[in-house]
């Protein structure tokens, strides 16, 4: 009986992960093709942000045809901010060394390497420019009803990083420890269990939707603009400056820094967050005392 219940613990101990990031490939007169799930992901993020956005300008009274336009300036925020942080922040050599490689790069699929807090600031500089011509919807009210949106996004996108089998965390003894089966760095092996922390933070990111959505739904016309947007912040980079503990460095020189460049990025995004949220918050004194 000892012996079953030790085997049926180390059964469940771990989780071994060997999930193909392709769903299929082929080649096509002469040209690899391959689709795959951190794309599907990508691609469904967006489709299904835009509708939530069209429900979202509808319930608000606005022109639902700036929905379209304003997806446009996301999408453009996302991938250029996202590919130019990567660079920035993870490969700046390669802007150094091979410029000519990183501008083709920056907007040519596959994407590969894509930062978030790039992205956060690529979306919140489109976002400025969108709302400068349209003075029915300022900065930080588009702000908090793309929040909505990143946050629902920021899921999709760490559910493709474990599709991916990529930036994953630490060894674990932990129940519910994954066992990369495609690693290939030598570094890394042997295999053992490692933290899933592209669950941990899809998991936030889905509390965090929720959460946003319900502030947008059941509080808008209570909370003051950018009130949303600073909730976004704080939790989402909060949660990632500390899961970035349990995490691999992604780079080879985040070993030789104190916190890692996920972390440094952080704090920032989170300072930032904690401001708007006071100013929101003395705005919307001000008013009641008025």
């Amino acid at each position: 009986m000892i012996a079953i219940t030790q085997a049926w613990y180390l059964m469940c101990s771990y989780l071994v992960w060997n999930v193909d990031p392709e769903i299929f490939s082929a080649n096509i007169f002469g040209i690899d093709i391959a689709l795959r799930w951190y794309g599907v992901l990508f691609a469904v993020c967006f489709a299904i942000g835009h509708q939530l956005l069209l429900y979202i300008y509808k319930a608000d009274g606005k022109t639902v045809r700036d929905v379209d336009a304003l997806t446009i300036y996301v999408v453009i925020g996302i991938i250029v901010g996202a590919r130019l942080g990567h660079f920035l922040f993870y490969e700046w050599e390669t802007l150094i060394e091979a410029p000519g490689t990183w501008i083709v790069e920056l907007v040519i699929p596959p994407f590969s390497g894509l930062a978030s807090h790039g992205a956060t600031i690529g979306i919140l500089l489109c976002i400025y420019l969108y709302s400068k011509s349209r003075k029915d919807q300022p900065f930080l009210w588009v702000a908090d009803r793309i929040s909505i949106l990143a946050a629902m996004g920021a899921a999709f996108i760490r559910i493709g990083n474990l599709m991916n089998s990529e930036i994953y965390g630490d060894k674990t003894s932990l129940p519910w420890g994954f066992i990369f089966e495609r690693e290939t760095d030598p570094n890394l092996l042997p295999l053992v269990p490692r933290h899933p922390t592209q669950l941990y933070e899809a998991i936030v990111c889905v509390f965090l939707f929720l959460l946003t959505f319900y502030l947008w739904k059941k509080k808008r016309f209570e909370i003051t603009n950018g009130t949303i947007t600073g909730v976004f912040l704080i939790v989402l980079f909060s949660s990632r400056f500390l899961i970035e503990f349990l995490k691999n460095a992604q780079k080879d020189f985040e070993n030789e820094l104190l916190l890692n460049m996920g972390q440094l990025l952080s704090i920032p995004a989170v300072v930032a967050g904690v401001m708007i949220l006071f100013m929101a918050y003395r705005i919307q004194t001000r008013n009641r005392a008025e």
